[in-house]
């Protein structure tokens, strides 16, 4: 099931990136007492109780500006306000209404989607009386927050909630994989998508973003069904601008939601770019399997080392997904393309894998006796049990006395030595700390 999309909007340095910061736990955006810092749409996932939903912040809405990056920047916003399932507005009790405030309620009213109004910055008792100035804009009711001080985020998730569905554990299906075919735009998605099917059920041309939807195809090869969800690149072929190709996160992050592996289309000429990472590493914290599929290998000019130079690259840029398998081929003449179909049926078995508690204790044991765990504070970090608790992604919960005090790099060991060890080579493997 697909999260729900909620989208920060707001004018410039309203605490649009410090609310998403405080919604998500992580310091992902850049904050800084200025406006327009933040200049994409950056992505991350909200827990609360038992719902969980997807969080976008935006630039600031400055609708008249004859910057051109500014003007790229409210593009952007409006993008992410159109995919959003739900738009909270934010606005800063401490500074006075403009102009932009009303044209952006103005432009709230148009939408049929629901959307939540919060004051901001009530970080003391007196910033409640400038919420009366808010009221000229029309609107019935405002949330008071504090998102530098964390107050008030609860009323205004449970608000947000009401329009998500609760989490639920996937029920598994072994009969079906799905698959979704994410990349930048003309990477070639719905040509490898064509192949695999045998005919041309998706239009290809060389216009980026000719796909406009996310189409889920059946397939079924020797006895295993998939289903592929070719996702689009880019919506408005009259507004195709270098800016617009992030569009194209927005789109693969509802398919990597509803898959469980991922196709990453990678174009060799052009190489791997900021976009390719962006997308593959949502997929990467997703949790879900991932292939790199390097397409239109044909035209690239090849000799013996063309290859290992191109996969160096790819595990430069793209560190986290070292164990992600990688194929080249051609959509164009078929090359290899079926093959990506065997690979997703090995991976899809990896996916599900469980381990025997029995043996991955022996592995454990083993692994921390070769290279002992750290001194945290004066005393040593004792592991004392571990077991497997998910699949797709396989999850292990290691248990120990101070988790706090497990380096990451230590982690990192723990986790290649796991992989090596219990033939988790090619999925994504989780590693939860825990006390016992």
């Amino acid at each position: 099931m697909q999260k729900t999309i909620v989208a920060i909007v707001g004018r410039p340095n309203v605490g649009k990136s410090t609310l998403f910061n405080r919604l998500i736990g992580k310091h992902t955006a850049i904050t800084e007492d200025f406006p327009g810092v933040t200049r994409d749409r950056i992505y991350g996932t909200c827990q609360w109780l038992d719902k969980t939903f997807a969080v976008v912040d935006t630039s600031g809405f400055e609708p008249d500006t004859d910057d051109p990056m500014m003007a790229s920047m409210q593009f952007q916003t409006r993008l992410a306000m159109e995919e959003a399932d739900v738009i909270v507005c934010l606005f800063d009790v401490q500074v006075e209404l403009t102009a932009a405030d009303y044209e952006l309620v103005n432009l709230l009213r148009q939408s049929t989607k629901p959307v939540y109004y919060v004051a901001n910055k009530v970080d003391e008792p007196q910033h409640e009386a400038n919420m009366l100035d808010l009221c000229r804009l029309g609107v019935a009711e405002f949330i008071p927050i504090s998102a530098e001080h964390k107050t008030g985020l609860d009323l205004l998730l449970d608000k947000i909630c009401e329009q998500v569905a609760p989490s639920a554990d996937e029920v598994a299906d072994e009969s079906s994989i799905r698959i979704a075919v994410v990349g930048r735009p003309n990477v070639g998605k719905s040509s490898l998508v064509n192949d695999l099917l045998g005919e041309h059920r998706m239009l290809v041309t060389d216009i980026p973003g000719t796909t406009r939807d996310a189409i889920d195809s059946d397939l079924s090869v020797d006895g295993v069904h998939y289903v592929l969800i070719d996702t689009a690149g880019i919506r408005r072929k009259s507004k195709i601008t270098n800016s617009i190709e992030r569009y194209s996160v927005v789109r693969a992050l509802r398919s990597i939601d509803r898959c469980h592996i991922a196709f990453m289309m990678l174009d060799p000429v052009e190489g791997v770019t900021d976009q390719d990472a962006r997308i593959a590493g949502y997929a990467h914290e997703a949790g879900r399997a991932i292939i790199l599929i390097v397409n239109k290998w044909d035209l690239v000019e090849k000799d013996s080392a063309t290859a290992g130079t191109f996969v160096k690259e790819l595990k430069d840029k793209l560190k986290y997904l070292d164990y992600a398998p990688i194929i080249f081929v051609s959509a164009l003449t078929g090359q290899r393309v079926l093959k990506t179909l065997t690979m997703a049926h090995d991976l899809f078995a990896e996916y599900n894998k469980r381990v025997a508690t029995s043996a991955l204790n022996v592995a454990l044991e083993e692994i921390v006796r070769k290279h002992n765990p750290p001194v945290y504070r004066g005393r040593e970090v004792k592991f004392y049990y571990a077991a497997q608790t998910a699949v797709r992604p396989p999850t292990i919960v290691l248990f120990c006395n101070h988790p706090e005090g497990v380096h990451f790099s230590y982690q990192r060991y723990l986790t290649n030595q796991l992989r090596e060890r219990l033939e988790f080579l090619t999925t994504p493997l989780h590693l939860r700390l825990q006390k016992r």
